[in-house]
This record gives structure tokens, sequence and C-alpha cells, in this order.
């Protein structure tokens, strides 16, 4: 069984038996919200409990891009969601690439892909989790499945915050709607985005501020001046590094999004720029 740090893996093919028993959770985890944490902690439990290695599922695209045609925008930076899953004492991420093909796999065939490859102690999900095309893999399916198979299916609530489920839709709309406290409240963290420098003189009247491109949609809040802390993007296996500035984020009219600080910016291509509160 292979032991040691976090493992990122590309893809359910990669996997082997080297990588040992696991017991998966599967989901997008946008945002490694509270309820995030809280699922990952009852993962962790049951893992030590079936004596196997926690792991999860996420895939390169929110599902809802080939679903539904677009993909919400993001709460949180890939890469971060990378390094907050080894913080959350996941050892094995599998970053699964989501096509028609895996939109169409049965839940059955999803598993059996799994259990194929490495030796599945089962699955961690919360009542309303599903799995596979039209999401037929609900908790009652796999636990009929798991009892014939041998794998095990371990429910849990999900994490309930004054009376409604942590979800990182409703992040989406509390940061719409510029609530920023809301947002810290869900997340248990200050909203952050993650994106790429593209210009150190984007205005040559406001020669300190600093545009930045994103891959990816992300949410954003409203149009203002936000006070903010800037320090490199996070990404797996780099270290921490000192050199966190306070400054400011403005949020442009058309979306775009740019940054002020009066000491200089770390270095690095990309900037992850934490919202504080709204203020000049």
């Amino acid at each position: 069984m292979a032991d040691g740090g976090h493992l990122v893996v590309a893809g359910i093919d990669a996997l082997g038996p080297t990588h040992g028993r696991l017991l998966f959770a599967v989901g997008v985890f946008d945002g490694i919200h509270r309820g995030h944490a809280y699922l990952l902690g009852e993962l962790r439990r049951a893992a030590r409990r079936l004596r196997a290695r926690p792991a999860v599922v996420t895939f390169d695209a929110h599902p809802d891009e080939l679903l539904v045609g677009i993909a919400p925008p993001l709460v949180c930076d890939p890469d971060e969601r990378l390094v907050r899953l080894d913080g959350a004492g996941v050892a094995v991420t599998v970053v699964q690439h989501f096509d028609d093909a895996l939109r169409r796999t049965p839940y059955d065939a999803f598993v059996a892909a799994l259990g194929r490859r490495v030796d599945l102690a089962g699955f961690v999900m919360t009542p309303d989790a599903a799995l596979g095309h039209r999401r037929a893999g609900t908790p009652e399916a796999l636990a009929a499945l798991g009892a014939r198979e041998g794998f095990a299916v371990v429910v849990v609530p999900a994490l309930d915050l004054g009376g409604r489920a942590v979800r990182s839709s409703e992040i989406r709309v509390q940061v719409a709607a510029g609530d920023l406290d809301e947002a810290v409240r869900l997340l248990g963290r200050p909203y952050a985005v993650a994106g790429r420098r593209v210009g150190d003189v984007t205005r040559p009247e406001d020669p300190a501020r600093v545009t930045l491109a994103f891959d990816l949609p992300v949410a954003l809040p409203p149009a203002g001046a936000y006070r903010a802390t800037i320090e490199a993007a996070w990404a797996p296996g780099l270290p921490h590094r000192a050199g966190v500035v306070r400054g400011r984020a403005i949020v442009e009219p058309d979306g775009s999004l740019a940054i002020r600080a009066a000491h200089p910016l770390p270095p690095g291509g990309r900037l992850r720029v934490a919202f504080v509160e709204a203020g000049e």
C-alpha cells in the first residue's frame, strides 16, 4: 500500500494497486466550504474504521458545463482546491475529465472502473448525493451494489448551518449580492479568487494598478473597491511563500478585476486576492 503525502492522479485510468485500499468521496468540491470540510472529516474517520485511505474523485470542469451548457462561476481556484484537499487530509485526489462519455456512464460501471484498479473500500455520501448517468447512483442504489460486491457505503447528513445546507451555489449568490460576511460564514474563510497577472501598467494615469485575467469564470462581488490581501496563487507542491500584502481589489462594471497595493506585489504570474471588506 502506498503511503506518504497527498497524491494527485490524472483520471481513474491512472489509478493502480499501489494506491492502496481507498474510500472515496465523489464531487466537484468547488469552494472546499464548511460543508465540504465536514464531509472530508467524515471521510477520514470512516477510512480509519475501514482501514482505508481517504480519497476524492473530482473533475477538471464543472459537470454543468456539459449538462446545461454553462458552468457556474468558480468559488475556489482549481489549484487551490487541490491544496485544500491535501490540507483536509485527503490521501489521493483523482482529477477526472468530465466529458459526454463520463456523463453517460452508469453508476455501476463507474464503480466497477474504480474496483478494477484499486482495493475499493467504498464511498462516503450525503443523502442527496448521486453518481452516474441520470444520477441513478443514489446512496440506496450504491449500498445495494456494495452488499453484492463487498464495499461499504457510509451515509452522513449534510452540514446544516442555520437551518440550511452549505452549498457552493449559495456562496455564489452571497458573493454576487456583495454579502461577503455571509460568504465567509459559509466558506469558513475570506472569499478569494486567483488570476493571471496581465499587466503592471494598465493605465498611464494609474501605474500601480495590475489587472488579473481568469481562465475560467469566477464569482466576483458587485462593482466597487474592496479592501483585500494579495499573495502568490496557491499551487500543489509549492510551499506557501511569505509576502502577503494589503491593497485594494477593484471590480469594474464590466466584471473585470484590478488590484492596487502600496507595497510591491508578490512575484509570479498568478496572484490570489482575498476580499476583506468593501471600502475605499
